[in-house]
C-alpha cells in the first residue's frame, strides 16, 4: 500500500491531479493495477494529510491550493515555532543534531546532481531537515502540532517546477552551521530568515503584483494585491 500512497501523493503534490479534482477510485485502481480497497485506504490517509477531502454524495476530491492569506498564516506559525526549535537545538550536548543535518544536506546535494524529479526530492529533504531540528528541540507536543500542518506538502504544491533547490540548501547550511557551533542566537536568526525567504519564494506562485508586508511573528494576515 505504501507504493499506492506514494504514487497518489506525488501526483497531487506535482499537480498531475489538479486541485479540486474529483477522484475516480475505479480509474485510479485500474491505472495503478491494484484493487479499489488499497486505493480507498490510501485516500483516507491522504485525507489525514489534508491533500484530499471527502464530501458525502460526491466522494473524494483533491484539496484546493493555499491562498495567499492561508500561506501567510502558515508561515507565521512556522516563524513562531521553528526559530525557537533551532535555538533549542544549538546546544553543546548529545542532542545537538548538527551531524544528522550535515548528513541530510550532503545526501540531498548528491541527489540534486542526478535527480529526475527534483521537486519531490526537495519536499522530502525539506521535511527531514526541519523535522530533525524539531525532534532535537525535545518537545513532542510542538513537533506533533507542526507535523499536523503538513506544511511541506502544501507549500511545495505552489512551487514552480524548475526550482533547483540552491537557495534552500544555502539557507539550511547556515542554520546547520549555527547549530553545530552552538550559537543559539545565530541559529534562531538563521532559521527565521530562512522562513521569511521561503515565504517570499512561495508567494511568487500567485498571479498579479503582490505587495507583501514583512512576515512577522504571529501577526494577522496582511496581504495587498496591487493591480
Amino acid at each position: 500500500m505504501s507504493d499506492v500512497y506514494s504514487a497518489m501523493r506525488d501526483s497531487i503534490v506535482k499537480g498531475e491531479i489538479e486541485p479540486g479534482t474529483r477522484i475516480n477510485i475505479d480509474a485510479v485502481s485500474r491505472s495503478l493495477g491494484v484493487s479499489q480497497t488499497p486505493v480507498r485506504e490510501v485516500l483516507q490517509r491522504l485525507e489525514g494529510d489534508n491533500l484530499v477531502v471527502y464530501t458525502p454524495g460526491r466522494g473524494y476530491s483533491t484539496t484546493p491550493l493555499l491562498d495567499l492569506d492561508e500561506l501567510r498564516s502558515l508561515f507565521e506559525f512556522r516563524l513562531l515555532v521553528e526559530p525557537w526549535a533551532a535555538r533549542s537545538a544549538a546546544v553543546d550536548r548529545l542532542a545537538n543534531p548538527a551531524v544528522a543535518l550535515e548528513r541530510e544536506l550532503s545526501a540531498f546535494q548528491e541527489t540534486m546532481q542526478a535527480s529526475s524529479d527534483l521537486r519531490q526530492d526537495l519536499v522530502a529533504h525539506d521535511t527531514r531537515f526541519h523535522d530533525t531540528i524539531l525532534a532535537a528541540a525535545g518537545n513532542p507536543v510542538v513537533r506533533h502540532a507542526f507535523a499536523q500542518t503538513h506544511c511541506h506538502l502544501h507549500t511545495f504544491r505552489l512551487y514552480a517546477a524548475d526550482v533547483d533547490g540552491a537557495n534552500t540548501v544555502a539557507e539550511h547550511s547556515a542554520v546547520r552551521e549555527a547549530i553545530r557551533a552552538c550559537l543559539p542566537d545565530r541559529a534562531e536568526e538563521a532559521m527565521a530568515q530562512h522562513i521569511r525567504n521561503s515565504f517570499t519564494r512561495f508567494a511568487q506562485a500567485f498571479e498579479g503584483k503582490v505587495d507583501l508586508a514583512p512576515l512577522e511573528d504571529g501577526g494577522p494576515p496582511r496581504t495587498r494585491i496591487v493591480s
